[in-house]
C-alpha cells in the first residue's frame, strides 16, 4: 500500500562548514524540497546538521553506565525520535551519506522504518538512499560500509599529511589564524606581536592574566575573531608553541618551524614555567598569599582567603564547593607560615640544593638534550613521510624519543622560578619582606609547601595553635581545588 506522507522531514547534513554560513545545507535544502515537490510530498520541517560528522565517533557513557564509542548527532536522534513516534511520515536527505556513515545510526533507522506498516517511505535526491525493500537494504548496507571505509581512508591520508607538513615545519592549515601571524601564519604582524610581547612580559612580572585581559579590552585591541579578551584567550596565546618559532604536532614540539618567532625560546619556557607553577583558579594580584596553598582537613580544598565577620580569614569556602566547617585567622597563619619558610630556607643544605636549582646552567644539559630529541622526532617523521621506515618502526621510535622529550621538558620548565632566584641572590630575610604577596605565594609553590589545616581545638581556647598546620609531604593525593 503507497502512502503519499503529509508530514515529511528532510534531513541536511555537512560535515565541515569552515566559512560557518551554512551553504552547503541550504543547497541541500533547496534540492530535498524540489523532490519532495515533485513527489507530491508535504514537508513539515526540515532538520539541519551543520558541521556534524556522521563518521567520527566519541566515548560516551549509556544509561547502563557502560562507557562506549558512538557517533553523537542529537538532530539525526531528533528525526529518528519524530519517525517513531508518527510527528513525521517520511523521510528525505540528498544521498545516504548525508543520513549515514555508520553502520549503527543506518541500522536504527531500518528499525523505525520497519516498524509499522505499511513501512515508512524514504527518498533521497541521489537515488541512493531507499528503504522499501530488502534488496533496497542490503544495497544501503553495503553502500554506507563503503561510505565509512572512504571517511576512514581519507582520514588517513589527511593524517599522513599533516605529519609530513609538521615534519617540515609548515603550518597545518585550517582554522583560525595565529595571533600575531598572517593568514598564512607564515609572517609576523607587527602590531600584533608586540601585543604578544607584552602580555609575555606581565606574565613575568606577575600580572595576573584576568587584569591583562581586562586592560587589553579596555583598550579595544582586537582579537583574531572578534570575540572578547578573557584570561583564556590571553594564555592560549603565549603558551602556544607558534610564537616561539616552533612546529607543534599532536601537543608535541616537534621541531623549528618554517616562520619567525615572536618570543625567544627562553621567554617563552619561563612563561610557560610561570602559568604553570600558578595555583589553578587563583589571582596572583590577591593580598592573601596562602590563597591555594592552604588545605581543608576535612573535604580537601584548597582554602582562599576572604574577609569574615571577625577579620580576615582562610576558610574552606563553600561557595567554592568547600565544606565550610574549616577556617583558619589570616594574619597569624601567614606569619607562621613566613617563619617555617625562612627557617627552611636558611638551611645551608637546603639552600645550596635550591641555589643550584635555580642557575639557569642547571638546564643547559637537559635543554640540549631536549632539543636534540625534538630535531629527532622531526627527522623520524620525515622517514616515515618518505616510507623510509615501517609504520611499526615509526611508533616505536616515536615513543622512546617522546618519554625523553616529556621528562626533559618537565625538569627544564620545573627549574626555579625568577623570583626565587631573586630571593637567593641576596640576603634572604631582606629579600622576602620586599616581596609582593604573589612573589612569596610562588616561591611557597616552588619548595612544594601545602599545609593541611586541622579543626580547632576548644580545650586550647582561642589562642592560634601553629600546630593546626600539618605539612602535606610529596607523593601525597593533591587536594582538590576550591
Amino acid at each position: 500500500m503507497n502512502m503519499t506522507p503529509s508530514r515529511a522531514v528532510i534531513l541536511v547534513r555537512i560535515s565541515d562548514d569552515k566559512a560557518g554560513d551554512a551553504q552547503g545545507v541550504g543547497r541541500q535544502e533547496e534540492d530535498c524540497r524540489s523532490l519532495a515537490q515533485r513527489l507530491g510530498w508535504t514537508v513539515a520541517q526540515v532538520v539541519t546538521e551543520n558541521d556534524t560528522s556522521a563518521y567520527k565517533r566519541k566515548r560516551i557513557k549509556l544509561p547502563d553506565g557502560t562507557s562506549v564509542l558512538r557517533t553523537v548527532r542529537p538532530r539525526f536522534r531528533y528525526v529518528l525520535d519524530g519517525l517513531a513516534s508518527g510527528e513525521f511520515d517520511g523521510l528525505i536527505a540528498y544521498d545516504l551519506d548525508r543520513v549515514a556513515r555508520d553502520m549503527r545510526d543506518l541500522e536504527d533507522l531500518v528499525d523505525v522504518v520497519q516498524s509499522g506498516y505499511p513501512h515508512l517511505p524514504v527518498e533521497s535526491v541521489s537515488g541512493s538512499l531507499r528503504l522499501a525493500n530488502s534488496s533496497d537494504i542490503a544495497m544501503a548496507r553495503v553502500m554506507t560500509v563503503m561510505a565509512n571505509k572512504s571517511s576512514s581512508d581519507t582520514g588517513r591520508r589527511v593524517a599522513r599529511k599533516h605529519e609530513e607538513l609538521a615534519a617540515a615545519g609548515k603550518p597545518g592549515g585550517g582554522g583560525f589564524r595565529g595571533y600575531g601571524y598572517d593568514v598564512r601564519n607564515l609572517e609576523i604582524v607587527p602590531e600584533e606581536a608586540e601585543i604578544v610581547r607584552e602580555i609575555a612580559g606581565r606574565i613575568l612580572d606577575d600580572e595576573s592574566l584576568n587584569a591583562i585581559a581586562a586592560d587589553l579590552q579596555a583598550r579595544e585591541v582586537p582579537t583574531v575573531t572578534g570575540a572578547p579578551w578573557n584570561s583564556r584567550s590571553v594564555k592560549s596565546i603565549v603558551t602556544k608553541p607558534r610564537v616561539a618559532g616552533l612546529r607543534a604536532h599532536r601537543g608535541d614540539v616537534v621541531g623549528d618551524a618554517v616562520w619567525p618567532p615572536i618570543l625567544d625560546r627562553g621567554q617563552w619556557e619561563d612563561v610557560c614555567a610561570r602559568l604553570a607553577g600558578r595555583v589553578r583558579n587563583v589571582d596572583l594580584t590577591l593580598q592573601r598569599w596562602l590563597t591555594g596553598v592552604l588545605v581543608c582537613s576535612k573535604c580537601g580544598r584548597t582554602m582562599p582567603g576572604a574577609q569574615g565577620n571577625n577579620g580576615v580569614r582562610y576558610w574552606c569556602a563553600t561557595p567554592r564547593g568547600g565544606c565550610g566547617k574549616i577556617a583558619i585567622k589570616a594574619e597569624p597563619v601567614e606569619a607562621e607560615i613566613e617563619r617555617r619558610v625562612l627557617e627552611g630556607l636558611s638551611g645551608p643544605q637546603v639552600l645550596e640544593q635550591l641555589r643550584h636549582a635555580a642557575t639557569t646552567e642547571a638546564t643547559d644539559d637537559a635543554r640540549r638534550s631536549l632539543a636534540e630529541d625534538e630535531q629527532q622526532l622531526k627527522e623520524l617523521a620525515g622517514m616515515w613521510a618518505r616510507k623510509q621506515v615501517s609504520l611499526a618502526e615509526y611508533r616505536e621510535a616515536r615513543s622512546l624519543i617522546e618519554a625523553r622529550v616529556k621528562d626533559s621538558r618537565a625538569f627544564v620548565t620545573s627549574r626555579a622560578p625568577r623570583v626565587l632566584r631573586r630571593l637567593l641572590a641576596g640576603d634572604i630575610h631582606e629579600g622576602w619582606h620586599a616581596l609582593t604577596p604573589a612573589d612569596k605565594r610562588e616561591v611557597v609553590i616552588a619548595l612544594g609547601g601545602m599545609w593541611r589545616v586541622m579543626p580547632h581545638d576548644r580545650s586550647k581556647g582561642n589562642k592560634f595553635n601553629p600546630a593546626r598546620l600539618v605539612p602535606i609531604e610529596a607523593g601525597e593525593q593533591p587536594p582538590a581545588s576550591a
